[in-house]
C-alpha cells in the first residue's frame, strides 16, 4: 500500500472494505456513510469524532494517521490530538501510592478513590461526552462467609451526571452488570444498552448508553469493581481505553484492604430491589447508625461512627433481601 499523502486518503485505504468500514462505523458512533464524506472531503468530523477516530483505527496505523492529522489545518486549529498512549503516567502513579503510604486508615479509600476517578474521567472522556465511574465494593460477609451482594461506595461523573455520585448510592446484586462482573471474576461490557437489554443482566440508568463493569482483584480475590457508564454507545471498544481502564483499577484497588478482597467461592450474590424502593430504606440511615451509637453507649461497648455506619448498612441489606425475597417481581 502506497503511503498517503492526507489522513483522508489513508482512512479511505484502512476503510477500503465493507467489513472494516462497517467497524471503524460502528466504534465511532456514525454511519458508515459519514465515512464516506470524511473520505471524500465533502465534510470534516467533528473534534470528539476525530478522537473516537484515533482509537478506531488499527493501532499500527495510529501514529502515521496522528502525523497527517497535525498537517490539516481545517482539524489542528480546533481539534486537539489527544494522546494515544495506553500508559498511565509515572508521576501519577507515585502520587497515589504517596497516598497510600501517607493518608489515615480512615481516609485512605475516599482520597486514594477521588484521585483514581478524576485522574480516570480527564483520559477516558476528555471531550466530557459525559461519563460516570462508581466504585462498587462487597458488602461484608454474612454469618455464612458469603457475601450476598454489593453497595455503590462513591463516584465521580461529567455532565450530564453530578461531579459528585456518592449520594446516588445503591445496593446491587445479581441482577446487576457490577454483579456479573464480581461473580466471575471479568470485565463485562454492554456496548448498546438501548439494543443490548438481554445480553447480560443489567440495569439502566438515566443518560446511560454503554456501560462497563471490571472487577477489583487481588491475589485471586475480588473486592467488587469500577462501573463505567457513558452516554455513548459503543463507547468501550477502543483497546487504548480498555488499557487505561485496566490500570486505574488496579490502582483504585490500593484504595482497599487487603481482608476486604474475598475468594470467588464466598460470592452468592442475591436479586436486590430498585433504587426507588431502597431509597424508603436509605432514608432511615441516619436514624439507624444514632440508634446503634446509642445502644453501644447504653452497654459500655466501644464503637466509633464507621462502624456504626457499617452496621446500619447490613441492617438494610438484610431488609431489602428480605423484601426482595418476598416479592419475586419486585
Amino acid at each position: 500500500m502506497p503511503d498517503p499523502s492526507s489522513w483522508r486518503e489513508m482512512l479511505g485505504q484502512i476503510a477500503s472494505t465493507p467489513t472494516e468500514r462497517e467497524r471503524l462505523a460502528s466504534e465511532i458512533g456514525v454511519r458508515p456513510i459519514t465515512l464516506g464524506r470524511w473520505i471524500s472531503g465533502e465534510s470534516v468530523p467533528r473534534p470528539h469524532n476525530v478522537r473516537q477516530l484515533l482509537q478506531a483505527i488499527p493501532p499500527r496505523h495510529r501514529l502515521l494517521f496522528q502525523r497527517l492529522l497535525r498537517e490539516e489545518p481545517e482539524l489542528s486549529s480546533n481539534s486537539p490530538i489527544i494522546d494515544l498512549s495506553p500508559d498511565i503516567p509515572y508521576s501519577f502513579i507515585m502520587q497515589v501510592l504517596d497516598a497510600r503510604a501517607t493518608t489515615l486508615d480512615s481516609l485512605r479509600f475516599w482520597t486514594i478513590s477521588r484521585l483514581v476517578l478524576q485522574h480516570a474521567l480527564r483520559r477516558l472522556d476528555p471531550d466530557r461526552l459525559g461519563m460516570a465511574i462508581t466504585v462498587v465494593c462487597c458488602m461484608p460477609p454474612d454469618g455464612h462467609g458469603k457475601i450476598r451482594s454489593l453497595r455503590e461506595s462513591f463516584g465521580q461523573g461529567t455532565p450530564p451526571w453530578e461531579g459528585d455520585l456518592e449520594t446516588k448510592g445503591m445496593f446491587l446484586g445479581a441482577e446487576s452488570l457490577a454483579g456479573y462482573a464480581v461473580m466471575t471474576c471479568c470485565p463485562r461490557t454492554i456496548h448498546n444498552l438501548a439494543a443490548e437489554t438481554m445480553l447480560l443482566p443489567a440495569r439502566r440508568i438515566e443518560h446511560e448508553m454503554s456501560a462497563l463493569a471490571y472487577p477489583m482483584l487481588y491475589a485471586n480475590r475480588v473486592a467488587g469493581c469500577l462501573l463505567f457508564s457513558s452516554t455513548q454507545v459503543n463507547y468501550f471498544t477502543s483497546d487504548t481505553r480498555l488499557t487505561l481502564i485496566h490500570g486505574y483499577t488496579q490502582l483504585l484497588a490500593l484504595a482497599i484492604e487487603p481482608d476486604a478482597f474475598y475468594p470467588p467461592e464466598q460470592v452468592e450474590l442475591h436479586m436486590m430491589p430498585g433504587l426507588q424502593v431502597q431509597q424508603s430504606y436509605f432514608a432511615s440511615f441516619r436514624q439507624r447508625v444514632h440508634t446503634i451509637m446509642a445502644e453501644a453507649f447504653s452497654s459500655q461497648q466501644r464503637i466509633n461512627s464507621v462502624q456504626a455506619e457499617q452496621l446500619a448498612w447490613k441492617q438494610i441489606e438484610e431488609e431489602l433481601i428480605r423484601l426482595s425475597h418476598n416479592s419475586p417481581n419486585q
